[in-house]
């Protein structure tokens, strides 16, 4: 029995690693949907990010690694051209999954919704996940070759 109906979360999920899996798997184990919001080419640039992948690339992967890692589970994957996407306006959203590092998102999030007369959801913050060196894992770090995306020491 799941908590949640629908849920939403978001990335750019360019180098799926280990911290990206938690956030999915917090998702799926707690609703019976998740939407996830896949930043856009442009929103990434916005944000001064450079993935290494583009849009088409990133989604594909995504859709591949939730196959391969929740099979049989229920998601919609929504392009990101900001913040929230759906979160915002789809009044049937519980809950946001955010990390440590987004989780003042949650509260900009609800404030939007209120303005909206969308009743605030469940912020649920998942704790990040860390390199054998006890550093977060990161897609910078993994970029910069110095872990791998299971958070392995590679120099």
């Amino acid at each position: 029995m799941t908590r949640f109906k629908l849920v939403a979360l978001g990335g750019t999920f360019d180098i799926i690693h280990r911290g990206h899996l938690e956030l999915l798997r917090n998702g799926f184990s707690i609703s019976s949907k998740v939407i996830i919001g896949l930043t856009s080419d442009e929103l990434a640039r916005k944000k001064g990010k450079k993935p290494n992948h583009d849009y088409s690339k990133r989604y594909k992967t995504l859709e591949d690694t939730i196959k391969e890692n929740f099979p049989n589970s229920k998601y919609e994957i929504s392009k990101l051209d900001n913040d929230f996407g759906p979160a915002v306006l789809e009044k049937e959203v519980e809950a946001l999954i955010v990390s440590e590092e987004t989780s003042s998102k949650g509260n900009e999030l609800n404030r939007l919704r209120t303005e909206r007369n969308a009743s605030p959801v469940e912020i649920i913050v998942v704790p990040m996940a860390l390199a054998k060196d006890g550093t977060r894992i990161s897609t910078t770090r993994i970029k910069n070759s110095e872990i791998d995306a299971d958070g392995n020491i590679l120099s």
